[in-house]
């Protein structure tokens, strides 16, 4: 099967139609070899100036939460209004630097937790992700 096809199943899958636009985002998705990490308005320009046209946000937020709602992406949200999606949507943790707002993989078993606390009544643990943070050396102390 072409890739044009598995993106369109893909789309219809999600519950979109297969319009150009969102064709585009797919491609941009989907058509790599590494991981890919970005937030709406990083992959708002990559696309555009792939697609060479104006492509409506309304587009880009709809596309990218119907992929996730069908596991296609995974929703990383950092300092409360920064909001990443990952096309590895195996379990694994990040690093997030700091200096450069960019999100790196770890691998699972590079991160042994031994010890949790203890789950509130009637729920279960569904996944646990860590993100470490990470920043120059040469920044200054923040003072408390």
């Amino acid at each position: 099967m072409e890739k044009s096809e598995l993106h369109i199943e893909k789309l219809r899958h999600s519950g979109l139609r297969p319009t150009k636009p969102r064709l585009a985002i797919c491609k941009m998705l989907f058509d790599r070899r590494k991981t890919f990490h970005f937030t709406i308005g990083e992959l708002r320009k990559i696309v555009e100036k792939s697609a060479k046209k104006t492509i409506s946000l309304a587009t880009l937020y709809n596309t990218v939460h119907a992929f996730k709602k069908k596991g296609y992406l995974k929703e990383i949200s950092l300092k409360g209004n920064k909001t990443f999606f990952d096309t590895n949507t195996n379990p694994h943790h990040h690093f997030y630097d700091e200096d450069t707002s960019k999100l790196i993989d770890i691998k699972k078993e590079n991160i042994d937790v031994k010890f949790l606390p203890n789950i509130p009544s009637g729920k279960k643990i569904q996944e646990v992700e860590i993100t470490i943070r990470i920043a120059n050396n040469n920044q200054k102390q923040k003072s408390n």
